[in-house]
C-alpha cells in the first residue's frame, strides 16, 4: 500500500496563480508523451508517485494524449487516482484539455459547445474522478464564436466538473478577449498554458506575459527544455533528424550551428552558477513570478531529480541576465 512521503511539501516551492486561490508547485509533471497504453504501467506509476513524494502535486494531461489509443494517458492517470492516489485527491491539481482531434467528424476537435460539453464527460470517465482542478481550452478555435466556447467552459465549472478554467496556446490578443468574456461571465479563469523556453521567447515578443500580468493571471510553461535541446544531451551536436515541437520551429531559423553555439554559451553560465543546462533553463523561466509552473515531461527518475534541482538557485544577478539576453538574441 502506497503511503506518501510525509515531507513531500518541504523542498519544492509553490506559487499562487495570478491573484486567485489556486496554487501550483513551480514544477509540474506532464503526461504528453509515453504515459499511455503502450507504456510500461508500473514504471510510469512509480515515476508519478515518486514525483508526488518530491512535492509535485500538479499533473497535466489532455484528452488527446495517448498512443496508439487516444485518451489513454488520462486512463493511466485515472488508474492511479482510483488506487494509490485516492487518499490524496484533495491535495492534487489534476488538469486536462479539450480542443485537438480525438475522434471523427466535426465535433471530434475544436471548441464548439457540443464538443466541450461531451468531451469533459469522456475525460472524467477516463480519469475516474468527479472533477478536474483546471479544464483547459487546448487551442483557439477560429471557426467558433469565442463567446460560445467560453460560455460552455463556464458551464463546466457551474456543473462542478472543474474548479478552474484555463486556456492554452492563446496569443496576447486572444487572451485579452478571453479575459473580458470570462470576467463578464464570472468564470474562475486563471491561467494560460503556452510553449515557452529560453530558445522560444514568442510569449514575450507577443506581449502575452505583460497581458497576463496586467490581468493578474498566471502562465504555465510547457516545453521548457525545448524537447531536450536545453540539456547536456546535445552539447556534442544536434542530429539532423532532431524533431522539435511546432511552436519552437523558429529556433532553427539560423541553422543548427547557431543553436549549438548558444547551448555551449548557456552551459558555461550554468556551470558558473553551480547548475547544469537544464536547471539553468528551468530557473530562467521561473525568474518571472507570472510563470506559476513549468511542465516537465520526463519518464526518468534521474532526470526528474535533476530537474527539481533547479529550485536550489532561482536568483539571477543583473550581470547574468544581461549575459543571457546577449546569448539569446
Amino acid at each position: 500500500m502506497y503511503l506518501a512521503n510525509e515531507k513531500r511539501y518541504s523542498n519544492l516551492p509553490v506559487r499562487r496563480v495570478g491573484n486567485t486561490g489556486l496554487v501550483l508547485p513551480v514544477v509540474s509533471l506532464g503526461l504528453w508523451h509515453h504515459f499511455d497504453s503502450s507504456s510500461p504501467y508500473y514504471e510510469r506509476k512509480n515515476l508519478i508517485l515518486q514525483a508526488f513524494d518530491r512535492g509535485i502535486f500538479s499533473f497535466d494531461c489532455a484528452d488527446r494524449y495517448g498512443s496508439p489509443e487516444v485518451g489513454s494517458a488520462e486512463a493511466l492517470l485515472g488508474n492511479l487516482l482510483r488506487a494509490e492516489l485516492k487518499p490524496y485527491r484533495d491535495e492534487l491539481v489534476i488538469t486536462t484539455k479539450v480542443g485537438f482531434r480525438t475522434g471523427p467528424g466535426p465535433f471530434g476537435e475544436f471548441l464548439s459547445r457540443k464538443s466541450i460539453l461531451q468531451s469533459v464527460e469522456h475525460s472524467l470517465q477516463r480519469l475516474g474522478t468527479d472533477y478536474v482542478d483546471i479544464y483547459y481550452a487546448h487551442r483557439f478555435d477560429p471557426q467558433t464564436d469565442l463567446f460560445e466556447s467560453l460560455q460552455a467552459l463556464d458551464q463546466v465549472v457551474r456543473e462542478g466538473k472543474a474548479l478552474y478554467i484555463g486556456i492554452s496556446n492563446f496569443d496576447s490578443a486572444q487572451t485579452k478577449r478571453a479575459v473580458e468574456i470570462f470576467k463578464d461571465l464570472g468564470t474562475p479563469f486563471t491561467v494560460n498554458q503556452v510553449s515557452y523556453n529560453m530558445l522560444n521567447q514568442s510569449v514575450e515578443k507577443d506581449g502575452l506575459l505583460a497581458t497576463l500580468k496586467e490581468a493578474k493571471k498566471g502562465l504555465v510553461a510547457y516545453g521548457p527544455l525545448a524537447e531536450g535541446l536545453l540539456s547536456a544531451r546535445y552539447l556534442k551536436g544536434i542530429p539532423e533528424d532532431f524533431k522539435i515541437h511546432r511552436t519552437s520551429q523558429a529556433v532553427f531559423d539560423n541553422g543548427t550551428a547557431a543553436v549549438e553555439q548558444k547551448l555551449h554559451a548557456l552551459n558555461k553560465i550554468a556551470s558558473a552558477r553551480g547548475q547544469n543546462l537544464s536547471q539553468l533553463a528551468l530557473a530562467w523561466l521561473l525568474r518571472n513570478e507570472v510563470v506559476a509552473s513549468v511542465i516537465i515531461g520526463t519518464t526518468s527518475l534521474k532526470h526528474l531529480e535533476d530537474d527539481l534541482g533547479a529550485v536550489k538557485n532561482l536568483a539571477f544577478s543583473k550581470a547574468e541576465l544581461q549575459q543571457l539576453t546577449e546569448i539569446l538574441q
